[in-house]
């Protein structure tokens, strides 16, 4: 297993709102306008400063993970071996692709390699740029050849730069989308402050680089700050369309970049009808970033030779059935509160039946199964139903596919961040409550008559300016995520990033603190403006002297990769078998083998095809209780020359009985579980041992299969007998 060692080292200012111009030159609330004399000037300074802040920070945290990965691994000083063995699991697989381009003769051979790859499943053809979200690796493999620069710099240099640089487009996407959001770039400066103080559940491009969140989740945050920029009032014509198409090629980079794209964009499309239906967005821009997600994902299906788990996605079924029930009901947003609401629930159910039709339809018209063991996951995952599904509970039994730990929640509250957003997140939802039933409630203020009507539209209009589009999507955007985060670890750094927007804009907004100091009976423009700054203020001093000396000691903090046995097989791989070898074992270890020696693979970690899936399970019955004419049969179908087994593996104890790997094919194949406790009544023994136990005993059954060829305390290696 891969570890890390000790290194043993010898010796205040505001951006211009799209307000509508005054008529004098000073503010109700004391502001100067932007027309005013100076106020352009004023306006232009403060827009110059913000922005040089945020692309020093944008820099300075791209050096920050930058240098924690040199410090962790000491990654210039290792071995190119160990190096890719750095780029655990499916990291190494991606990157492995790039490394494919750069070594080819000419980037048309590299491209055709991909195209027909029969080294990444054995006695298989596949195209890698149809089945996976590789397009980045190509791109970045054509540049290098074709840039002055390989002389300077190596191939994974330029890799890993490439990917820490967009972690200055992610801290400027947030602090820009704050800005906006609060309308002064200190509330940029907070959030990126929090990003970089709860780094740890804000983001793992450090320790994960190839990982396509690292790649997809910058150009969603771009993507994020242009829509909140597009829902702003009184944009011109040709700033909308400006930000309309910042828009589109946002999405169309997130989407090309990472598989679960489509998930991510569905819950965006929630939000978007959610506030749709309650009227607190403009019903146009609505429909246009319909149609752009639409368009961006037919797009990528398009660069993907038309991959059909895009085409089947739940998300372009969703966004066609809205617009086709929008057509059907014309008059959804006219009448009384009795009336609308019949009318929303009936355009609900409308749309989740067309939805459902929509795509049962297409799956069945493509013959689609690829997302199956999605589906699968979540139905047991939400307690519909036990499984024995194998595919399924690999899922339910990894911890990145739990709900989120508690101590997650301790960590963001020792930045004052979760306190300061749960603070925030309640407010603006009392507020989004109240907007929502007063938009609904056309003839409930008719019926009111006199001064009673006027004082209650006067008492909710100051909840309206607590809530503008921009900030009832940036409200429901953060809870459908939150709840995400909630049910799935691992989706938590979609809902982290953005809660360090969402804190740092309540926390700066003139409109939350109006509210508040009118509900108090203590407003003043001045009151205001001072605790606006301050309060800000004073948490940023306070997060800077509590966690500035944590940083430089973690700054400081030298390791070494080191992890000998892995590094000894794939040098044992590569001096002794040939290269048309084909090797089967974990998906995790087979990604190394492929990056580290260029051996065909069995199977991977890509787990997005369902025959693949059902590869990988029959591959898995080296750990089962099966026989050895059985196992050798198995693996002889599927080209094998060689199977590595892992202790690790074959002896688990990181999980609890019931989640080691050995126990779900036990469940699955129908036989009982090792060690004590109790198994489901249906279930048998088995007749055989286990397999990677028994094997090394060197029985006579197994050895006429097996000879064993490469050992080591963590991994046996056996080559298979080609039997008539």
């Amino acid at each position: 297993m891969t570890t890390i060692r000790q290194r043993r080292v010898g010796k205040g200012t505001e951006a211009a709102e799209d307000q509508p111009a005054e008529e004098t030159n000073v503010k109700p609330d004391g502001k100067i306008p932007p027309d005013a004399p100076g106020g352009k000037l004023w306006n232009i300074l403060s827009i110059t400063v913000g922005g040089i802040v945020a692309i020093s920070l944008g820099f300075l945290t791209s050096v920050y993970v930058a240098t924690l990965h040199e410090n962790d691994l000491w990654f210039s000083n290792i071995k190119e071996v160990e190096r890719e063995i750095s780029f655990r699991t499916e990291c190494g697989l991606y990157y492995s692709y790039y490394k494919q381009m750069i070594q080819a003769a000419s980037i048309q051979q590299g491209l055709h390699g991909l195209v027909y790859d029969n080294k990444t499943e054995s006695v298989r053809t596949i195209n890698i740029l149809e089945r996976m979200n590789v397009y980045q690796e190509v791109f970045l493999s054509i540049l290098y050849r074709i840039l002055p620069i390989q002389q300077y710099l190596e191939p994974v240099y330029f890799y890993i730069y490439t990917l820490f640089g967009l972690q200055a487009v992610y801290v400027i996407a947030l602090y820009v989308t704050s800005w906006l959001l609060s309308g002064t770039w200190l509330s940029g400066l907070l959030a990126a402050c929090w990003y970089i103080t709860n780094r740890v559940d804000t983001t793992r491009v450090e320790f994960t680089i190839p990982l396509r969140e690292n790649w997809a989740l910058p150009f969603f945050a771009v993507q994020i700050a242009a829509i909140t920029y597009l829902l702003r009032t009184h944009l011109q014509p040709a700033q909308e369309r400006l930000t309309l198409m910042a828009v589109f090629i946002a999405t169309f980079l997130f989407s090309l970049t990472w598989q679960f794209n489509q998930f991510m964009m569905l819950i965006q499309a929630l939000a978007l009808f959610i506030l749709d239906c309650l009227d607190m967005l403009p019903t146009a821009k609505v429909t246009w970033l319909y149609i752009i997600q639409i368009s961006g994902l037919l797009l990528v299906c398009f660069l993907q030779f038309f991959n059909s788990m895009i085409l089947g996605s739940l998300l372009i079924s969703f966004n066609v059935s809205v617009l086709i029930a929008r057509t059907i009901q014309k008059n959804l947003k006219k009448g009384g509160f009795l009336n609308r609401l019949g009318k929303l629930i009936l355009h609900v159910l409308l749309v989740l039946c067309l939805t459902l039709l929509i795509n049962k339809f297409i799956k069945k018209i493509l013959n689609l199964e690829s997302d199956e063991h999605i589906f699968k996951f979540l139905k047991a995952k939400f307690g519909f139903g036990a499984t024995r599904d194998f595919d399924a509970n690999l899922y339910l039994c990894e911890e990145a596919f739990g709900l989120l730990p508690l101590n997650t929640f301790s960590r963001l509250s020792s930045t004052l961040l979760f306190y300061i957003y749960g603070f925030v997140l309640f407010l603006l939802t009392v507020a989004a409550v109240i907007v929502a039933f007063r938009n609904l409630s056309t003839v409930f203020f008719s019926s009111i008559s006199g001064s009673s009507q006027v004082h209650l539209k006067e008492k909710m209009e100051e909840y309206t300016v607590t809530l503008k589009p921009d900030a009832a999507y940036s409200l429901v955007h953060t809870v459908l995520f939150g709840c995400l985060a909630l049910s799935t670890m691992r989706m938590k750094y979609l809902w982290t990033s953005h809660m360090c927007v969402f804190a740092s804009f309540g926390l700066c907004s003139t409109e939350v603190w109006k509210l508040i100091l009118k509900c108090l009976h203590l407003y003043t423009s001045q009151r205001t403006q001072v605790i606006k700054y301050s309060i800000p203020i004073i948490t940023l001093l306070y997060i800077s002297f509590k966690f500035w000396p944590g940083i430089m000691d973690e700054l400081s903090e030298l390791r070494e990769f080191y992890d000998p046995d892995t590094v000894e097989l794939m040098n044992w791989i590569k001096s002794n078998t040939p290269n048309t070898a084909v090797f089967a074992g974990s998906m995790q270890l087979l990604a190394g083998v492929k990056l580290c020696t260029g051996r065909t693979l069995t199977n991977h970690p890509h787990y997005e095809d369902k025959n693949l899936r059902e590869r990988t399970k029959q591959i898995y019955q080296i750990y089962a209780k099966r026989s050895p004419s059985d196992v050798h049969g198995i693996l002889r179908s599927f080209g094998t020359d060689y199977v590595i087994l892992e202790d690790s593996i074959c002896y688990e104890r990181r999980h609890s009985r019931g989640c080691r790997l050995r126990d779900l094919l036990d469940v699955a194949n129908g036989h009982i579980m090792d060690g004590l406790g109790e198994n489901e009544p249906d279930l048998k023994p088995s007749l055989y041992p286990r397999f990677c136990e028994e094997i090394k005993k060197n029985l006579p059954s197994y050895t006429m299969h097996f000879t064993r060829v490469f050992q080591n305390k963590t991994f046996h290696v056996y080559k298979l007998a080609k039997h008539k």
